[in-house]
């Protein structure tokens, strides 16, 4: 017997990443199942909610963490599942509707906790202002006041400015005059990695070695916001995808009649992405940490040892002679594991072209590529990616087996 076709609306801003992931999640639910939906989506997959209350289907998921959407569905009669993040209090949920959270105070303890293991002592927020549509933010900020009050320190929390271009120059330099009167070494955890991606731009513009004086860790795990950094950036990873599947399941109860309303669940971070923003290390000489910091920025685009030697104002002798006392490996050695780095984080992300990732990472060409992976790691650069893919669940090795053209294009 064949089961009936439901028409389902996915109310969403696919433009973030927290939404894409939660429609992967609903996708992968219908394509593991036999359920049979006609989705509805905006053809450019904004949100917009014009004539919204005239829509003939069978159901809705929808993005509760935007204001407009809650406020727009408060007669829907068709089954509806909301979507966003969770709250301190109780009393903030949407009221009779079944709702799939983010679990915010985890994504904030799972950063802390790794900021901690990294030998920090120091800890602040960067979050963004107060308003409906960032009610999620600032539960955000509750969870990391939380554990700071906990833990018997004071919360530092700094919102900022929104992102827009006439007054972009005045945020940058507030970021920057708030990043100086931290005390250092300090751990921020940002509330996205948007908002991560402008501190380290400003880290950058102060002269603020990341992670030596700060270490940063964002939220969503964006293949974006990463490209567009020239420090790989950490990242908790939320659950979102298994926020979808559980949203469509629910949804997928309720038109077999389960009635569900005020069911609440609360999905944890499904891991965290640790990369160089955030590997905080003892302090060093003062020398080597200059030249680790210019070396994060410009490993990759083929600088020379003279060239950090230069930037730091030191004789070639003099630097490698304090890389030796303080690493125990050469200039040229910390030049070559960054690409390494960068090289390996390129290859576990699936399919790609060796000699644009060579080219990517700075090394003069795939062959030279190939020696270091077969002199570092053992391996080849594809027997590197083939084992890496190997031991990663399917969806993940279908998901990022299309991000490498947009990193390679950063």
């Amino acid at each position: 017997m064949t089961s009936k076709t439901h028409r389902i609306a996915l109310l969403f801003n696919a433009n973030k990443i927290f939404d894409r992931e939660v429609i992967t999640g609903i996708a992968d639910y219908l394509s593991s199942t036999r359920t049979q939906w006609d989705l509805f989506l905006e053809e450019d997959f904004r949100l917009r909610l014009s004539g919204i209350e005239k829509w003939q289907g069978d159901g809705i998921i929808a993005d509760f963490d935007d204001p407009t959407v809650a406020a727009a569905l408060e007669s829907c009669t068709a089954p509806l599942v909301a979507v966003g993040g969770s709250y301190e209090d109780a009393a903030d949920y949407p009221a009779g509707v079944p709702y799939v959270a983010t679990d915010n105070f985890k994504l904030i303890k799972l950063a802390y906790e790794t900021l901690i293991e990294a030998g920090l002592r120091n800890f602040a927020l960067f979050s963004l202002p107060e308003a409906r549509e960032n009610r999620w933010a600032q539960e955000r900020e509750k969870a990391f006041a939380a554990l700071m009050r906990r833990d018997r320190m004071a919360p530092a929390i700094f919102r900022g400015q929104c992102t827009r271009a006439p007054t972009w120059d005045e945020a940058v330099q507030e970021q920057i005059e708030w990043l100086r009167s931290l005390p250092k070494p300090v751990g921020i955890v940002a509330v996205t990695d948007a908002r991560a991606r402008q501190l380290l731009q400003a880290c950058t513009l102060a002269g603020i070695a990341v992670p030596e004086q700060v270490a940063l860790i964002g939220i969503d795990n964006d293949p974006l916001a990463r490209v567009l950094t020239r420090i790989p950036m950490s990242s908790v990873i939320q659950g979102a995808q298994e926020m979808g599947r559980t949203a469509a399941h629910l949804l997928d109860q309720m038109l077999h009649g389960v009635r569900l309303a005020g069911t609440r669940i609360l999905v944890p971070p499904s891991g965290i992405n640790v990369l160089a923003s955030s590997r905080h290390e003892a302090p060093k000489h003062p020398h080597v940490m200059r030249a680790r910091h210019f070396i994060r920025q410009y490993a990759c685009q083929g600088i020379r040892t003279d060239q950090v030697a230069d930037y730091v104002g030191i004789s070639r002798s003099s630097l490698e002679s304090y890389f030796r006392q303080e690493l125990g490996c050469s200039v040229h050695d910390e030049i070559l594991r960054f690409r390494l780095d960068t090289a390996t984080a390129i290859l576990e992300r699936g399919d790609c072209n060796l000699a644009d990732v060579a080219l990517k990472c700075g090394f003069t060409s795939s062959q030279y590529m190939h020696s270091v992976f077969k002199r570092e790691l053992g391996c080849s650069p594809r027997g590197y990616q083939e084992r890496m893919l190997k031991g990663r669940p399917k969806e993940q090795r279908q998901e990022q087996h299309c991000d490498d053209d947009a990193m390679l294009a950063g």
